[in-house]
């Protein structure tokens, strides 16, 4: 009986001692979203922690945590285009660190606020000078699909050399000087009253032509009459538009009743 006692006691001390260094061996976490980068007395690991937890030798280990989760980045920046107008571009960039590759962002850049400020605002706002100085402001405008494109390849090459992946950009907004959007308005409102004008113009000439053609239509019908009317279909008329009665001829001599020859004549002129 008592060698049960002492080895229930036993038990129940070595489960006290487990659990007391259980709790007193340090370990981390590393949330969902993360990635946990291992250092050796302050030296970055090649073996990257993820999501779970995580037991460490203290001073030893040390854990940096980074999230690479899709972050959404916004910049404003300006730049010029191939006519020399000035560009201002609002940029919305999702973008997040690549997992497999966290130690090697960290040891040589920094965390996230470092990819932020030493990568990615420059990389953006270098890449919008290039591509905008390839086209007009004009092009810019009517060729928006095909520069933000450009954008996206020469930012998504640029920023994966550094670790970074981009998901999607957006160029939310792009606008110009208050000159030049004066200057695209009056040119707008120039054209639109230059195609007003040649309407009414094109208008104008069509009615001229079809006067002119319907004048042309008339003499033509006039003329086939005209050739068309011999003197027997002459003759022939004034018989269907005769009474029957011969008029009646007056002169200084005594009057007399016109003769059929000369009736005929009379109806033929």
């Amino acid at each position: 009986m008592t060698k049960n006692t002492n080895f229930n006691r036993a038990g129940k001390l070595t489960a006290l001692l487990f659990l007391i260094t259980l709790l007193l061996t340090p370990c981390v976490i590393v949330n969902a979203g993360e990635r946990g980068v291992l250092m050796k007395f302050g030296e970055v690991q090649n073996q990257i922690l993820g999501e779970g937890i995580h037991f460490i030798i203290p001073v030893y280990n040390t854990v940096k945590k980074l999230s690479v989760r899709v972050q959404k980045q916004e910049i404003s920046a300006e730049a010029s285009s191939k006519d020399l107008q000035n560009v201002f571009t609002d940029v919305a960039l999702n973008w997040h660190i690549i997992p497999q590759e966290v130690n090697a962002i960290f040891q040589e850049i920094g965390d996230e606020q470092n990819v932020i400020d030493r990568i990615i605002n420059p990389a953006v706002e270098e890449i919008l000078k290039a591509v905008m100085a390839k086209y007009t402001a004009e092009e810019i405008i009517t060729k928006r699909g095909e520069v933000k494109a450009e954008v996206d390849n020469a930012l998504t090459t640029r920023l994966n050399s550094y670790h970074v992946s981009v998901d999607d950009i957006s160029l939310v907004h792009v606008h110009f000087s208050e000159r030049f959007s004066e200057a695209v308005e009056a040119k707008q409102i120039a054209e639109q009253e230059a195609k007003r004008a040649e309407f009414i113009a094109l208008k104008a000439t069509k009615e001229a032509e079809a006067q002119v053609n319907l004048a042309v239509g008339e003499a033509e019908v006039h003329r086939l009459l005209r050739n068309g009317l011999t003197p027997q279909i002459l003759q022939r008329q004034a018989i269907q538009k005769w009474d029957g009665k011969l008029p009646l001829i007056v002169s200084k001599d005594a009057p007399k009743l016109m003769n059929i020859g000369e009736f005929l004549k009379f109806n033929q002129n």
